[in-house]
């Protein structure tokens, strides 16, 4: 593939060489250090006059200096006169900051789409972001892909009596997450309401739908303290499901999170490696992944080669 470039910041190093390797090249040099004052400081490492550049880095770990690291990077391929410089963001940050939902709340969300496109991004590639409208915060084309095609997959092959589930949504905003595996599994779906005192603290949850004797198959966007889909876990198990299944894009798992997870009744605890989870593995061995590199990989290719990606929405590459 000629006139491509990929670099790589510091906040998932892992995925972005699986994704050079899939596509066949080599990481482009990049050195990123601190100065004694905490600044960032970035040096890239070889010429990108001309090429079509992607930059790699996930909203996770230090997700402030992880997002400075990419802008300046960005900054940095542009004003060395790179072609197209696309931000490739797995995990968008402050995607759950996306509207104004009490009073001088900020739009955080916005003001990252703001800060990605002055720093001279032209394209962005993300993964089920936490509130689809985040697109229309950029003026400039963003790919929202899907790890549906990959959880499919991965429950076809991994789950004996998946004919026998449900598909569960630990909240509302979810519902349309799970209809549409439910319905590409032919299987029912059941949804979960639950009301919040405040964030990240669940007051009390109400089951709509029928999982007596079947298999409960969590499925979210995001885990990141786990008390509601530990919290979903016993309501399910109250309710007569034999075994559950949670299967999210973005194992976050901050906090409490591993604890809850080895102490809650779950068969696995499924997740995508937007970003870095051997960590998490090493505590609690009930958490599996599901390596999205190929998906990420097709559609650099796909936008290099000036390809559509809508056939991604629905398959997973080979």
């Amino acid at each position: 593939m000629p006139n491509i470039k990929i670099f790589s910041g510091s906040s998932h190093c892992d995925l972005a060489q699986k994704i050079a390797d899939r596509l066949g090249i080599s990481l482009g040099k990049v050195v990123s250090r601190k100065f004694s004052n905490q600044e960032t400081c970035v040096e890239i490492g070889e010429s990108v006059r001309g090429e079509d550049v992607y930059i790699v880095q996930s909203g996770c770990g230090s997700i402030n200096d992880h997002l400075m690291e990419m802008l300046i990077m960005i900054h940095a391929c542009k004003i060395a006169s790179a072609s197209r410089v696309t931000a490739l963001i797995p995990l968008f940050p402050y995607a759950r900051q996306d509207k104004k939902d009490k009073s001088r709340a900020p739009i955080s969300a916005k003001l990252v789409a703001n800060m990605l496109s002055i720093a001279g991004a032209d394209h962005i590639i993300t993964m089920d972001l936490h509130a689809s409208q985040i697109q229309g915060f950029f003026d400039i084309p963003v790919d929202n892909l899907y790890a549906e095609p990959a959880v499919l997959k991965w429950i076809k092959e991994n789950i004996v009596e998946w004919k026998n589930s449900v598909i569960v949504s630990p909240d509302a905003g979810g519902a349309k997450r799970v209809t549409s595996i439910a319905d590409r599994l032919n299987v029912e779906f059941a949804l979960i309401h639950k009301e919040r005192k405040k964030a990240n603290e669940v007051d009390r949850m109400v089951l709509v739908g029928d999982v007596t004797d079947r298999v409960a198959i969590l499925v979210d966007d995001m885990a990141d303290t786990c008390g509601t889909i530990c919290h979903a876990a016993d309501k399910l198990l109250l309710a007569g499901a034999n075994k559950v299944y949670a299967i999210l894009t973005h194992g976050i798992f901050s906090g409490p999170a591993l604890s809850r997870i080895n102490g809650a009744n779950f068969e696995a605890v499924v997740v995508t490696n937007t970003t870095p989870q051997d960590e998490h593995m090493r505590v609690a061995n009930r958490i599996k992944t599901i390596d999205i590199s190929p998906i990420l990989a097709e559609a650099i290719r796909r936008t290099h080669n000036g390809e559509s990606v809508s056939y991604l929405f629905s398959n997973v590459p080979l």
